[in-house]
């Protein structure tokens, strides 16, 4: 136990030092990347990868994945800016957007907890769904015309250029963590990912713990769609393509192991922070945006390589160990049946 939480330390340590290191470099190239602006900007920037990416973090710790969160970003603030639109409040538009989310989320935990699907083939197949769902409710068209009060709520500064929305948003991670970490139930989470059998046999919920991250992974998703209208100001039927590879780059980054069990939402938000920033970077290194997925692609296959060996090496550790004291404990016996004998 003490050696997986100082996996997970060192997991986090390695993520923000990674961030740190790729500011001072990036600032040695253009030190205008150094600007205070520019380093708030980054922060601003991350928050709806920071929200997609702590929402599947719960569902990554418990050992499955979610492929649908971009097509549940898209369908939830489509419904919440058609309301707005059409004069809705803000509260109504919300709460419908988290329905939303809710639903789609609760549908992943079905299939993949409750009828043993694979949870890549799944998720991948409501993502089909619900991407084809947004184009039907939208006919195909933008949802534009969003209330003003609304698409300025994203610009609302509490501290020089750190704005209101990525305050709340650390406010929820560093909650969610307390949470997950520190909390009889929160860390259901992590033990089931670690080791279902034995959460089974100690009488944890595992398929309702299950089922309640993917929950929370579609309530997430939703939220951060409201924020992504907020800060668009408009949704279009593709909104969210392509979210889920970054917010799985992002927790990978942040020390979240695949295999579920191992990880910490603070490392999500900490390498949401480092995949969001990456399109900012290329531009003040003078390179196109446009390299933005094929980065977020190499870096994602560069962790998983890097992951996969280390824990492959640290198996194959822990069985020379247990052989060499097996060995030296057989030895240890037959020397003293030896001694006896004579």
């Amino acid at each position: 136990m003490n050696r997986v939480k100082k996996m997970m330390k060192a997991r986090e340590a390695g993520s923000l030092l990674f961030l740190v290191l790729l500011i001072l470099l990036v600032g040695l190239v253009n030190k205008d990347f150094w600007q205070p602006a520019s380093l708030l900007n980054c922060l601003n920037d991350s928050v709806v990868f920071t929200l997609l990416a702590v929402g599947i973090a719960f569902v990554i710790l418990t050992g499955e994945i979610d492929v649908s969160i971009g097509a549940t970003l898209g369908m939830s603030a489509a419904v919440g800016a058609t309301i707005l639109r059409d004069g809705g409040s803000v509260v109504t538009a919300v709460l419908a957007a988290v329905s939303v989310g809710a639903v789609i989320g609760l549908v992943n935990g079905f299939g993949v907890s409750i009828l043993n699907i694979p949870s890549l083939i799944f998720t991948l197949g409501v993502n089909g769904v619900v991407r084809g769902l947004i184009y039907v409710y939208t006919g195909g068209a933008w949802v534009e015309n969003l209330p003003a009060s609304f698409t300025k709520a994203s610009n609302i500064k509490i501290a020089g250029e750190l704005t209101l929305f990525y305050a709340v948003t650390i406010v929820l991670v560093l909650i969610a963590n307390y949470i997950v970490t520190k909390t009889r139930k929160g860390r259901y989470f992590t033990a089931v990912g670690d080791n279902i059998s034995g959460a089974t046999l100690v009488g944890i919920p595992t398929v309702q713990t299950k089922i309640l991250a993917y929950v929370i992974c579609g309530i997430m998703a939703a939220v951060a769609g409201m924020v992504y209208a907020s800060r668009i100001g408009f949704i279009t039927p593709t909104a969210g393509n392509n979210y889920e590879m970054k917010a799985i780059a992002a927790c990978v980054l942040g020390g979240v192991a695949l295999t579920g069990g191992q990880g910490s939402l603070f490392g999500a938000a900490i390498g949401a922070i480092i995949m969001s920033s990456i399109s900012r970077i290329l531009v003040f290194l003078g390179f196109s945006s446009d390299y933005d997925n094929t980065i977020t692609g190499i870096m994602l296959i560069v962790i998983v390589v890097v992951t996969t060996v280390a824990q492959n090496h640290g198996i194959v550790k822990n069985r020379h160990e247990i052989l060499k004291a097996r060995t030296n404990k057989a030895k240890s016996n037959a020397g003293q049946k030896g001694d006896q004998k004579v």
